[in-house]
Parts: C-alpha cells; sequence; structure tokens
C-alpha cells in the first residue's frame, strides 16, 4: 500500500505545494510536474489533490482574484528588454570550500530568466554574467536594473551617497552593449522585488531539498529556471509561461529581438 503525499514528503514541502498553487494558481496537472521534479518524485497525482483539498485549496476557481483586483500592485507595463538583475548567496555543500553566488536576471516583460554560479561577486563576475545573459537572451537588452552593490557601480562611497561615474567596469560593459544601466535607490531593495520574488522561490527549492553535492545543487536550479520558462504558467502573463510570452512579443514585435525564440529549453543558449 502507498503512503500518502504527507508522509512521503517533509512538513515543509508539503507547504510549499500548497504555496505555489496559492500564488501561481497552478493546474493540478502542472503542479503535479513540478512536485515531482523539485518536492516529490514518487507523488501521485491523486495524493497531490487529496493534499490540495486537505489544504482548502483544491478548487483552483476560488483561489483566482476577483476581477477589478490585483493579487498584488502590478510592475509598470514595459517592452521586452528592460531586465532586473540581483544575486544571491548560496549555500555551501559538503564539497566545497566556500559558498558561491547565483546570479540572476528577469526580464519585466515576459518574465524570461537566466541564471548563473559564480564562485564571487566581483564586477569580473557580474561583466561575465552579463555578457553570457546577452548571448542567450533573444530579446535586445536595451535596460538593465542593479542594486548598489561595488560589483555593479561606484555610486556609494562609504556612507555618503553619490552619483555613479559611468568609469565603472559593469557600466562600461553596459555601454559597450548599448544598455541603459539603471541603479535602485539606496536602500530600497523592494525597488528591484521583481527578481526578489524569484530569489524567494529559489530559497523554496534551498529549504525544501538535500543537496548531495555542489554540481547536484546547481543541476537542480538549471533544472528549475528551465521548468519555469516552459512550462509554468504565470498569472501576471495571463496564464502563459514566458517562453510563450516571448514568442508572441515576437510575432507583433519582432525588431525587439536579436533572433526568434525557441520552445526548447537550452536551445536559444
Amino acid at each position: 500500500m502507498s503512503c500518502s503525499f504527507i508522509c512521503r514528503t517533509r512538513a515543509a514541502q508539503e507547504v510549499i505545494a500548497v504555496y505555489l498553487r496559492k500564488s501561481l494558481l497552478l493546474s493540478l496537472d502542472d503542479l503535479l510536474v513540478v512536485t515531482r521534479e523539485f518536492l516529490c518524485p514518487s507523488v501521485s497525482r491523486s495524493g497531490l489533490d487529496r493534499c490540495l483539498r486537505r489544504h482548502g485549496v483544491g478548487n483552483l476557481r476560488k483561489l483566482m482574484p476577483e476581477a477589478g483586483k490585483a493579487a498584488h500592485k502590478p510592475f509598470k507595463a514595459y517592452l521586452p528588454g528592460y531586465l532586473h538583475m540581483d544575486i544571491k548567496y548560496l549555500p555551501q555543500m559538503a564539497d566545497e570550500t566556500t559558498r558561491r553566488y547565483l546570479f540572476v536576471a528577469i526580464d519585466r516583460a515576459t518574465r524570461w530568466v537566466f541564471i548563473a554560479i559564480k564562485p564571487n561577486k566581483t564586477a569580473a563576475s557580474a561583466k561575465a554574467f552579463l555578457k553570457a545573459l546577452s548571448k542567450a537572451c533573444p530579446i535586445k537588452i536595451t535596460k538593465l536594473l542593479t542594486d548598489n552593490g561595488k560589483e555593479f557601480t561606484d555610486r556609494l562611497f562609504g556612507s555618503r551617497d553619490r552619483r555613479a561615474t559611468g568609469n565603472h567596469e559593469f557600466d562600461q560593459l553596459c555601454q559597450a552593449l548599448e544598455i541603459e544601466h539603471r541603479l535602485t535607490q539606496p536602500r530600497t531593495p523592494q525597488t528591484n522585488g521583481m527578481v526578489e520574488r524569484f530569489n524567494g522561490r529559489i530559497a523554496d527549492i534551498l529549504r525544501t531539498h538535500r543537496f548531495v553535492s555542489g554540481q547536484d545543487l546547481e543541476e537542480t536550479l538549471h533544472r528549475y529556471v528551465s521548468l519555469y520558462n516552459h512550462q509554468l504558467p504565470q498569472t501576471a502573463l495571463g496564464g502563459k509561461p514566458p517562453i510563450q510570452a516571448m514568442k508572441d512579443w515576437f510575432k507583433s514585435h519582432p525588431e525587439l529581438f536579436h533572433r526568434k525564440p525557441y520552445d526548447r529549453p537550452g536551445y536559444d543558449i
């Protein structure tokens, strides 16, 4: 006799499944894909359904926001090409001597995400990430929003605020790529909230997994980003996954793209 879903997973994993149901408004089948990939490979469809019903989120229609009421304050509408970038600390694995850093970029219009793991968060690593991002992203990147970390800017000097000089090596790379580099206001991390929300999903994965190595951690995060871009429907996109939103934008505004986006994970890179 197979165990129930709650018996086969930690309580935290069940909480994450319910959270994904509420926040992303995923259908049972879509949530099943995510749950099997990242939470519990052996969970059955019926077991997951019982879990959702037990927590009062079995009826997806009842979770939908009322007409005219947004679940959260929406971001200002932008054309594809305005990306947010941030860095997240990663836990140190048993086979690692130091912790690593997750660089994340997300496009405002399509919610398309690109990540890379770096050994440090220096300006050199930030530049390498931006170069890889500009190559991987089918969209022409026109604007980039970052915080005021020293890997991104020379705007801050000690406790006194000052304007960026434009001479920082990350700024110089942005100029070479014809990207406008924008900075959040000092001490206001909520300005970069879009990428912070995605980082919250990464934090959920880190809390619910037991990684055997640094490579295991890296491969898991890349699998999740591929799943996110190509399969997970986003409420802000009308229930479409990011890659479908990107393809729709390409049909109506091909001039915003370097090349046609493909609905095959890894094909664009």
